[in-house]
């Protein structure tokens, strides 16, 4: 009997070893899906407190909820805008200011504002428009720009796509409260815009692989500021260097995390989950979005960008059928990690349908396999290059310089 070539046998240990990777990453995403339904659990009242969501409790004296002001850049008329932006106006909440802000008299996004004024009559709402271009970053200088309209010393980003609940700002400033916090953020799923597939992939990648992602590593220890929302007191922003601070970085928000953190106050998470919106209707546009962030995190966080090719299991066990020529034993692993992949993207489902009530996007699994295969070929594509598409704009994945305990403000480009 012809005994197999050491070419063959090394195959077959290769996609063993690729099968054993599709087993951690299935591990890995049983363990978020946990995680993702006991922030659930808390937030509606139920269960155990995960140690990544703790109680919060306000000091002694501070008001439970101090009027807020929410900065809403905004650039042009996006699928869903103006039912995000309804969602902010209609916010049970004592006492809060929305200001949103274009660089352009002509942006399509002001006769949206224009309606919600119209819509919501006892909303404070303020519109600023500079064309006043700081840095590189248009995002931040937009802020910059509308910064002097804020009349409130607690403040909030927040992304133009954010689909809040009523109960959003409360919530925020609940968490907020707590002492030794700088800097309050959420975790947010994918809403998408249309029923077509790239929208629903665009909203896979945030709901089931992104948001169960960073749930695990906040419970592994690390306090990433999440950029769809920023809250914060307008003492803490100067003492860690305004915003002016951020409009050379691409991660805005990542630096700005940095910051508050190298002064020695924590950035927490609010036990609310808004959504945001997935615009794109075509593979060529969700890809280059996805690229952006790809190229954006692998320069900040290398190691750990590197290490989540283990959140795609689908993909490994597709490589050990390759590598094993397509063996029934491989066969067998790769329909058992669709199956058990499909499971904890449904315990995700589970959790976040009845909280989010309609604004929750359910797993197509029979995607599950060309999710992998993309979100495998964006990672490898983001070390071509550090160049990125924002809006139009051509930008350069920066890598900020790491900071120090104890950082000093530098001066603010805006007015206090």
């Amino acid at each position: 009997m012809r005994r197999p070539s050491l070419h063959a046998d090394t195959r077959v240990l290769v996609a063993g070893i690729a099968a054993a990777l599709s087993g951690v990453g299935l591990i890995q995403a049983h363990l978020a899906a946990g995680l993702v339904m006991r922030i659930s659990a808390h937030a509606r009242g139920q269960g155990v407190v995960p140690e990544v969501v703790r109680d919060r409790r306000g000091s002694a004296g501070e008001s439970a909820t101090p009027p807020i002001t929410i900065l809403k850049p905004l650039c042009g008329e996006e699928p869903l805008l103006e039912q995000a932006l309804a969602t902010i106006c209609a916010q049970r909440y004592p006492a809060f200011q929305v200001v949103f802000g274009v660089q352009d008299a002509r942006d399509r996004a002001l006769p949206v504002v224009a309606r919600l004024r119209q819509q919501f009559p006892h909303c404070d709402i303020a519109v600023v428009v500079n064309l006043a271009q700081h840095g590189s970053n248009r995002k931040v200088s937009n802020l910059i720009n509308i910064f002097p309209a804020a009349k409130h010393d607690l403040l909030v980003i927040a992304d133009s796509d954010v689909h809040a609940e009523p109960d959003y700002l409360a919530r925020l400033a609940a968490t907020l409260a707590e002492p030794e916090t700088g800097l309050v953020t959420t975790l947010y799923t994918g809403l998408p815009s249309t029923n077509r597939v790239a929208a629903k992939l665009g909203a896979m990648q945030i709901t089931h692989n992104f948001l169960p992602g960073a749930l695990l590593a906040r419970a592994l220890g690390r306090e990433d500021c999440l950029g769809a929302t920023m809250a914060f007191r307008r003492e803490t922003l100067a003492r860690a260097g305004g915003l002016g601070a951020l409009v050379d970085h691409l991660a805005d928000d990542q630096v700005l995390g940095r910051r508050v953190r190298a002064l020695g106050c924590a950035v927490r998470l609010a036990p609310t989950i808004p959504a945001t919106t997935v615009p794109e209707t075509d593979l060529g546009s969700l890809i280059r979005h996805e690229l952006r962030w790809a190229r954006t995190i692998r320069t900040l966080v290398p190691a750990a960008f590197a290490a989540s090719l283990l959140q795609y299991p689908i993909f490994w066990a597709l490589c050990s059928v390759a590598l094993s020529a397509g063996a029934l034993w491989s066969l067998a692993a790769f329909a058992l990690a669709w199956a058990l992949r499909a499971w904890a993207a449904r315990r995700v489902d589970g959790a976040l349908l009845p909280m989010l009530r309609g604004l929750a996007f359910a797993c197509p699994v029979w995607l599950l396999p060309l999710r992998d295969l993309i979100s495998i070929g964006v990672m490898v594509a983001s070390y071509l290059s550090r160049t990125v598409d924002w809006r139009g704009h051509r930008l350069i994945a920066d890598t900020p310089a790491p900071l120090v305990p104890g950082l000093a403000a530098s001066k603010e480009m805006h007015p206090r």
